[in-house]
């Protein structure tokens, strides 16, 4: 995995072409790409590559750059490309490119997809099958091409400026490029607050992302064109129960067997939940069937959390126990990472976070334990994989199984933060002042979202309004939600220069997914009953009939305790730049003597979280945010 960036000046324009922007740009994205880095300038172009190699370690250095066929083999007429992802079909693109006239040079994935390009032009991203995000300069058009792929699995930004277009991996890559501002405005600190950004928007006012399943093509004449070339259809479900669970489980394995294709050592990110479970069972399955050693698995734990447990809302138990249930009975190699309090409040840990987002988010020791996970998954493996967006596809989440609030016109995890008395105000909201929350108006700016994510969304003539509603649902989970969790996960593992790979993201799986009627989903009565049945004869029993539980949070109260000695700094501190954001009298009575929830409450420490993370990103932000 890798970052990119670079830039087009348009004609006439003075878009610097010193070497201090790409430097700078290259230096933002050092994580992403510890193995190597390059950069590429040709006339108004520039392209910037930071390398981290899976695959053809040796000979897949970028940008890459070759000459049309049958063109001369002359610089000035090479297109090239820089490109972050992997294409798991790449091995068939190859032999098809061969048998039409194309020679290559690498075992790389990365020279199929720029002989992809010369081949079938933009059409190209329609054949590839993967996570990606890619620039590609064709001198012949003396244009840009960028793309991303069907889900958003890697991340792609861009900038238009009064001379031109930036590009980047993450917003800080185009930040660092003079001619991009770090202006936030009101409309950025509602995406900033939101839960259910819209494809493309972004907190920064001069960026933008480009939406999964995009390309953008930008001549240096000034001409911008974006264009969607992948969506989910709406098709009739015609297989019964059993052909429907095979289905599933043919899909599932396919990707999951294609994703294990690697140069470096790869692992699975192992929860004990049937989502990760499943893709490391295949995973060891398909290792085995290759004579490869057992497949590496990884589980994070806090120190003394199995013991202590104690039950919430969403997690009846721990995960370490259904983890090692899991690696026993597939025969994984197994690993365990412990974080004490001391790892998750960590400031240089806590700051590593921030400065991976971007941005400030909520999820507080979620994030940091995650990050902290990440790192130590990338002391053994360069790649990972996740069972990521499985929820999203099978109906895993406990707002789906509530009609009161999967039947609202509204968002339904929106709805479910809104009826849980622990996020009533919104995640991360809960200590905005009434002045400030009235600015920004959360609730028009989610019914202006909501209004615009359904007008989307394909549907089927004469399905009944349970199938219709169950469709939607499934679309709003992919197009406003999944795309956080990917970012985050891509965010969070790219810090460590670890590659991160999702087997559900699968796009022929998600489509076949998005058509099978609701009642196939949970034929049984249960969430992802489905997929239960399609990894029945994998897993153990118990993890089979686990229910489903998010990501474990810290239950220690010394936890809690340092948040809230931390906040009382920021609270007493009349500069901090937060404080005009907050009810004052309402911060400080959670952090008081009487104030605040339990040790345990997860969802009363967001709305200090996020508090914290604001002030400390107005801090270092360097630019206008705009309250």
């Amino acid at each position: 995995m890798c970052g990119i960036a670079g830039w087009v000046r348009r004609e006439g324009g003075p878009m610097t072409e010193e070497p201090g922007p790409a430097e700078a740009m290259a230096h933002t994205m050092a994580c992403r790409g510890p193995d190597g880095h390059g950069t590429w300038t040709s006339g108004p172009a520039t392209l910037i590559h930071t390398r981290l190699a899976v695959i053809d370690v040796a000979g897949g250095a970028q940008p890459m750059a070759a000459p049309p066929v049958g063109a001369p083999d002359d610089p000035a007429h090479a297109v090239v490309l820089t490109y972050n992802g992997e294409i798991y079909n790449f091995v068939e693109l190859r032999a098809e490119l061969t048998s039409r006239g194309h020679r290559f040079t690498t075992r790389s994935d990365t020279e199929v997809v720029l002989r992809a390009y010369l081949e079938w032009g933009e059409a190209c991203v329609e054949r590839l099958e993967g996570m990606f995000a890619l620039a590609v300069w064709d001198p012949r058009r003396r244009s840009l091409l960028l793309a991303r792929d069907r889900f958003g699995v890697k991340p792609l930004s861009y900038a238009s400026t009064a001379h031109g277009l930036v590009f980047g991996s993450e917003p800080k890559t185009l930040l660092a490029h003079p001619a991009v501002t770090p202006a936030v405005d009101l409309d950025g600190l509602r995406v900033l607050f939101s839960m259910a950004r819209a494809p493309g928007e972004s907190v920064y006012r001069d960026i933008r992302d480009l939406p999964p399943g995009h390309t953008l093509s930008y001549g240096s004449d000034g001409r911008t064109v974006l264009r969607r070339y992948f969506q989910l259809e709406a098709r009739p479900h015609q297989d019964d129960l059993g052909t429907t669970i095979g289905t599933v489980r043919e899909l599932l394995e396919h990707s999951v067997s294609r994703e294990l294709v690697a140069d470096v050592p790869l692992s699975v990110l192992l929860s004990g939940g049937l989502d990760s479970s499943a893709v490391a069972a295949l995973a060891a399955r398909a290792r085995k069937a290759a004579g490869d050693p057992p497949i590496r698995t990884t589980t994070i734990t806090y120190s003394g959390y199995s013991d202590d447990f104690k039950a919430d809302l969403v997690r009846s138990a721990p995960d370490a126990p259904y983890a090692r249930a899991v690696a026993d009975h597939i025969g994984a190699d197994h690993l365990e990472i412990e974080l004490s309090t001391a790892d998750l409040t960590d400031p240089a840990a806590r700051r590593d976070v921030l400065r991976a987002q971007d941005v400030p988010a909520p999820f507080g020791d979620m994030d940091t334990s995650t990050y902290r996970a990440f790192a130590g998954v990338s002391r053994h493996s360069k790649v990972a994989l996740t069972g990521e967006s499985a929820d999203e596809i099978f109906g895993g989440y406990s707002w789906v199984h509530i009609p009161d609030l999967a039947d609202e016109p509204r968002f339904p995890w929106v709805a479910f933060e809104q009826w849980h008395p622990g996020t009533r105000d919104g995640l991360g909201q809960g200590l905005l002042s009434p002045a400030f929350a009235a600015k920004l108006d959360m609730p028009g700016h989610y019914a202006e979202r909501y209004a615009q994510a359904m007008a989307e969304i394909p549907r089927l003539p004469g399905e009944s309004a349970e199938a219709r509603r169950a469709r939607e649902i499934c679309h709003l989970h992919l197009t406003h939600w999944l795309p956080r969790l990917l970012e985050r996960n891509d965010r969070l593992s790219m810090i460590s220069g670890l590659e991160v790979r999702v087997p559900f993201c699968d796009h022929r799986l998600v489509q076949y997914a998005y058509d099978i009627p609701w009642e196939l989903k949970v034929f049984d009565g249960r969430e992802k009953s489905l997929l239960r049945a399609a990894v029945a004869d994998l897993l153990p029993e118990q993890v089979l009939e686990r229910p489903k539980a998010p990501f474990p949070v810290s239950q220690d109260a010394t936890y809690t305790k340092a948040l809230h000695a931390e906040f009382a700094e920021v609270l007493a501190d009349p500069a901090a730049p937060v404080r005009p954001l907050l009810d004052l009298d309402k911060a400080r009575a959670v952090v008081g003597p009487e104030g605040g929830a339990g040790a345990q409450d997860w969802l009363h420490r967001m709305n200090i979280e996020m508090a914290l993370q604001v002030n400390t990103w107005m801090v270092g932000h360097g630019g206008s945010v705009e309250p």
